[in-house]
């Protein structure tokens, strides 16, 4: 039998997350089950990511071992309507507060006008709906992943040569927010250096598509930032190996590779030599604090800006608010901190 491909076995493991997770913690569908908890309403983004279906693994983990009453956990697949149709059935069963991940957070802003309508907050992981009151964003902040990764890539670059930037999609504030820090820090601090912006709508296919043009185009590229591990970091491993490419750190012709997101996968790269660094968004504390505020929300508590109890800050935002967890840089220095993650996931 042909082996599975990691993304086919990770995208199974979500599957089964899934069904584990509705087995395991569905104690009711309203606040009177489960011992009068409140219900939650889970939404997960997307299946075809590494660090998404991580984080679903954190949130099933978390939601037991906090002991909630949570709904059936839905999965919206990167699709806005079905999120909106996900988010109806936990309206219909009785969800006092809905935890989602809204990819297009320009699109979901009525679905935040109904439910804010209907007195159920909303706590969003990881993105900033643009529009639309949300109880607390869990997030962190993007514009450092940006600076972080321009400022790792000048250094080592020595201020000139081309990169190559894989975009995540300009409809997400994360893609946004990537995209403008690195801009603005490249022509700050590193004018020398020639940007070659390549928008992927957070597919790792067209990525590695445009990638392909770039190096034909471009063969002196010398740098290259992934805006997303979990979906850019085999096709554009396999495709620079394919050309010959893929040399180690410290070698000639070495590609200096920097990434987003500290999935075991990226780590195990920054050890090999394959690429040099990333950016560790916390994947476990997305899953901790997004299931702690909708907890929280849906027992009507309150936040209010400021320095937390666990090394963030929360904001103030025009529609709400956004506590933003630490994002460390991970090179061969630090790549096998415990307290990364990316080093303790499934363990």
């Amino acid at each position: 039998m042909k082996p599975r491909s990691p993304r086919i076995a990770a995208a199974a493991a979500a599957v089964a997350v899934l069904a584990g997770f509705a087995t395991a913690c569905n104690r009711g569908s309203d606040a009177d089950s489960a011992g009068g908890k409140p219900a939650l309403g889970i939404d997960l983004p997307r299946a075809d990511s590494d660090f998404w279906n991580s984080y679903a693994q954190y949130i099933e983990r978390d939601a037991a071992s906090q002991g909630l009453n949570t709904l059936p956990v839905s999965n919206s697949q990167n699709d806005v309507t079905k999120l909106v149709a996900n988010v109806q059935v936990f309206q219909n069963t009785g969800a006092k507060a809905v935890v989602m991940a809204p990819q297009d957070t320009g699109a979901i802003a009525s679905t935040l006008e109904t439910l804010a309508a209907k007195k159920i907050p909303v706590v969003s992981v990881d993105t900033r709906p643009d529009k639309g009151d949300v109880y607390m964003v869990v997030r962190a902040d993007n514009k450092a992943y940006g600076t972080k990764a321009c400022e790792f890539l000048g250094e080592r670059l020595g201020g000139k040569g081309k990169v190559a930037e894989l975009q995540g999609a300009l409809s997400s504030v994360n893609g946004r927010d990537r995209s403008e820090a690195f801009a603005a820090c490249m022509k700050e601090k590193f004018p020398g250096i020639r940007v070659i912006e390549l928008a992927t709508d957070w597919k790792g296919d067209v990525a590695s598509a445009k990638l392909q043009s770039t190096l034909a185009a471009h063969p002196d590229l010398a740098g290259i930032y992934m805006q997303a591990g979990g979906v850019f970091l085999q096709p554009t491993l396999a495709l620079l190996q394919q050309k010959g490419l893929l040399k180690p750190a410290g070698a000639p012709g070495h590609i200096t590779i920097v990434s987003n997101d500290g999935i075991p996968a990226e780590l195990k790269a920054i050890r090999e030599g394959r690429i040099d660094a990333t950016v560790s968004q916390p994947a476990d504390l997305y899953a901790k604090y997004a299931l702690h505020y909708a907890r929280a929300a849906a027992e009507g508590r309150t936040f209010t800006p400021g320095p937390t109890d666990h090394q963030s800050t929360i904001i103030a935002l025009p529609n709400g608010l956004e506590d933003q967890l630490p994002a460390p840089l991970v090179t061969k220095g630090n790549v096998d901190d415990k307290a990364l993650w990316g080093n303790t996931v499934g363990k």
